[in-house]
């Protein structure tokens, strides 16, 4: 094993700065609906305050555990057997908003889709770790990363919730291209997966109104684009430095449950332009300290386990942030860390853990060549 390097201590500040942006935006996002919905405004914040101190309790523990245990095919099948069947549970449940995507158990709700991200991840590390040298044999190493991944994929969607598995399938693109996949596959599968995604979405009444109120979000602006329009408005209602914490106003009752998705929007108009920035240049931070993770790891599945966090946490980062501002059609994505919703951040803190703990092992050459500046080696 590679000699421990210290905790990364920028990436462990800039996802405390986001935990702590979630704890206090959620109550001033959700203060006014969970005063009219429940009679306390501050429901969803000590629940979002409790999920985020079990989460960094969490974290730390994940920071301390060997990243090597995550490839044990015994722990990787029984996650993998376990997450199938909580995608396939969920059917059970009643819809919340028109979806199967909660486990609702003593009052606790868990989504078994944001767990099936990271268990992916470790299913497609360990495969690619063992059969990178031979990555272009369809058989031996693309058939088994596909199947687990068309059948996840599969529960997911059918939930619906097209917004994570396109970021599940993106993370697994990025894991077979990284080891080494032939481009031919790469452009094969886009030629796939693109119609694909484009029947389906068109197929789809709920995302096809979404794709339509998209390009023109004015024709739709009392109907599927009323969301989309209600946060442009917070947005350029907040300015530079924003009407400040809890004087929003799209908040009460205009974007409807801003302390989730929307909630990027709510920063904008309370802390302007400078809020958001501050989350974005976290979010660049982590992705940055993400891949330099990878690069120093001691091995390769370290380096694609780190890989696939990085990519996964930065993609949604991306989505929900460009969904906020009008770039990409609503999507159901939260804003990593940020976003109210106990499932989401639990993974995201233990994730990056993990990713915390492939940094403490990283390779001190490599580190020093990659931080070094003008080409000049630097200790670590």
């Amino acid at each position: 094993m590679a000699r421990t390097l210290k905790s990364d201590k920028t990436l462990f500040l800039a996802t405390l700065l986001l935990v702590g942006m979630s704890v206090v935006m959620v109550y001033s996002a959700s203060a006014v609906q969970a005063l009219d919905k429940f009679n306390s405004p501050v429901h969803f914040f000590v629940k979002q305050l409790a999920w985020a101190v079990i989460g960094i309790v969490l974290m730390l523990g994940a920071m301390r555990i060997d990243y090597h245990h995550y490839r044990r095919p015994a722990l990787i099948w029984s996650l993998l057997g376990a997450t199938v069947l909580g995608l396939m549970a969920v059917f059970l449940f009643p819809k919340i908003n028109g979806t199967h995507r909660w486990l609702s158990i003593a009052g606790l709700s868990l989504q078994p889709s944001e767990v099936a991200k990271l268990v992916v991840i470790f299913f497609t590390a360990a495969v690619l770790e063992r059969r990178m040298h031979r990555i272009n044999e369809v058989s031996y190493a693309i058939l088994p990363v596909g199947v687990v991944t068309v059948v996840v994929a599969a529960l997911i969607i059918k939930e619906p919730d097209f917004g994570t598995t396109a970021v599940l399938v993106l993370v697994v693109t990025a894991l077979l291209f990284s080891a080494g996949l032939s481009y031919r596959y790469i452009l094969g599968g886009i030629l796939v997966l693109v119609p694909t995604a484009v029947i389906t979405i068109l197929a789809t009444d709920y995302q096809r109104g979404r794709v339509l109120a998209f390009l023109d979000p004015a024709k739709y602006a009392l109907g599927a684009a009323f969301q989309l329009n209600q946060s442009l408005i917070a947005l350029g209602s907040g300015g530079t430095f924003g009407k400040g914490l809890m004087a929003g106003v799209q908040k009460l009752f205009f974007i409807p449950e801003p302390h989730t998705d929307f909630i990027y929007a709510v920063v904008g108009e309370e802390l302007g332009l400078i809020g958001t920035t501050v989350i974005l240049i976290a979010f660049v931070t982590i992705a940055w300290r993400g891949l330099r993770a990878a690069l120093v790891a001691p091995d390769r599945f370290g380096a694609l386990l780190a890989l696939g966090i990085t990519t996964m946490l930065a993609s949604q980062a991306l989505v929900n942030m460009s969904v906020v501002i009008g770039l990409f059609p609503t999507k159901g994505i939260p804003l990593p860390f940020v976003s109210n919703g106990g499932s989401s951040l639990l993974i995201n803190l233990v994730a990056m853990g993990i990713l915390l703990n492939i940094s403490q092992q990283g390779s001190p050459v490599a580190a020093a060549v990659i931080d070094a500046p003008s080409g000049q080696l630097v200790n670590v």
